[in-house]
């Protein structure tokens, strides 16, 4: 497919860029939606966004071109060139998780709702998201000859973009059921999303060819491993907290 959807006064606009918008904003509402449900100022959720969402995209660039520095350090102009591809989801959610840190601090609101309440949106945005790479034939995975199989480059490669997006968007739906039957402690859905992501990211990951490297090892495994213990404790810690209250 052509990455390219159309041009506007000769500027190309990007299917990449279409897809990550589009999740931005569908994500965005999702939230606007559930801090009206809890009677929480939308104005408070915009502000939040207004930060955390460029703050973000620097992020995940910044991410990028860390473990990519073999390439960056001697193309020191192309850290600015975002249109030539280079984000990275952890780096993304890292830095927008220290903007809703501060924020909440300033603001005197309590971050682990904040968090609750932007996670669903930013999962099925996550899920949006993926279908860019398949636009851009990228982050895809080792040869396979599976019958759901994607060609790139004449070669039957694992879809990984679409077994992300898949998970995503069942974790979204599973978000939207917990946070409605069973969620009792604030901070839940936020640290569900982000087991439950770290779990298909390891999987994932395994399979691609374009994985950031520390080393011999795969960043993005490295750090969804970091992600299932650090939710887990915190679930587990939060939990034991409200008990006690009681």
């Amino acid at each position: 497919m052509n990455p390219v959807a159309f041009k506007i006064f000769g500027i190309e606009v990007m299917w990449y860029g279409i897809f990550i918008s589009l999740g931005v904003v569908i994500g965005t509402i999702l939230a606007l939606r559930e801090a009206k449900r809890l009677g929480i100022e939308e104005d408070t959720v915009i502000d939040l966004l207004l930060y955390a969402i460029p703050i973000a995209l620097i992020g995940a660039r910044i991410y990028y071109v860390i473990f990519s520095w073999d390439y960056y350090g001697k193309n020191l102009k192309e850290i600015f060139n975002f249109r030539g591809g280079g984000l990275a989801i952890h780096g993304a959610v890292i830095a927008a998780s220290i903007v809703a840190i501060i924020f909440a601090r300033i603001r005197k609101v309590d971050f682990w709702q904040i968090a609750d309440i932007c996670a669903p949106g930013l999962i099925l945005g996550q899920a949006i998201g993926r279908w860019g790479n398949y636009v851009n034939q990228e982050a895809y995975g080792i040869p396979t000859d599976l019958p759901w199989g994607i060609i790139v480059d004449g070669v039957k490669v694992h879809p990984t973009f679409l077994y992300e997006s898949i998970w995503n968007f069942m974790v979204f739906l599973f978000l939207l059921w917990y946070r409605r039957n069973r969620s009792k402690v604030s901070g839940e859905i936020f640290l569900l999303y982000l087991m439950l992501y770290s779990v298909i990211r390891f999987f994932v990951e395994g399979l691609r060819t374009d994985s950031l490297m520390l080393g011999s090892i795969r960043v993005a495994q490295l750090v969804s491993v970091i992600g299932v213990l650090a939710s887990l404790y915190y679930l587990l810690k939060r939990r034991k907290e409200k008990h006690v209250e009681k």
